[in-house]
């Protein structure tokens, strides 16, 4: 097994994404048969019904993790959550699932929401080169 700093979290659901406020995270790739990976987002108490919610209706999500550095490319993975676990404050949200392989890999989901936006020659290239330094968050595209 491998553990990481999560330091970032999105729950992407019907093409929305809600930002998780981290006062904590671990990653873990458990390295098993099924590839599977444990994800702990310790966060704020008031999120408690929002996951309450999907852990009751045992519902899949895609959660979008940036790991060990901010300005890491995010991996996303396809999960459930096993274990809501409250505390005076906070809320500890385990969730297991495997990693996702993504049609795209972020430069080229880049590109593509670039191009959409109607971006061409030197103002493509710029905006290119711009974003890839500050890597605004992006929605995955659906298989």
């Amino acid at each position: 097994m491998k553990s990481f700093k999560l330091v970032a979290l999105e729950v992407i659901e019907d093409g929305k994404s809600v930002e998780i406020p981290l006062e904590d995270g671990l990653i873990i790739n458990k390295e098993n048969e099924r590839a599977s990976w444990l994800l702990e987002a310790y966060s704020d108490l008031s999120l408690y019904d929002y996951f309450k919610k999907i852990h009751v209706e045992s519902r899949e999500v895609i959660v979008q993790a940036v790991i060990t550095k901010r300005d890491n490319d995010p991996a996303f993975f396809q999960t459930k959550i096993v274990s809501l676990t409250t505390f005076d404050q906070h809320i500890s949200v385990l969730f297991e699932g495997q990693l996702r392989r993504t049609r795209s890999d972020y430069s080229e989901l880049l590109l593509d929401s670039l191009l959409e936006k109607g971006l061409g020659g030197q103002a493509l290239l710029d905006e290119f080169k711009d974003k890839m330094k500050s890597k605004p968050k992006l929605k995955i595209k659906h298989d």
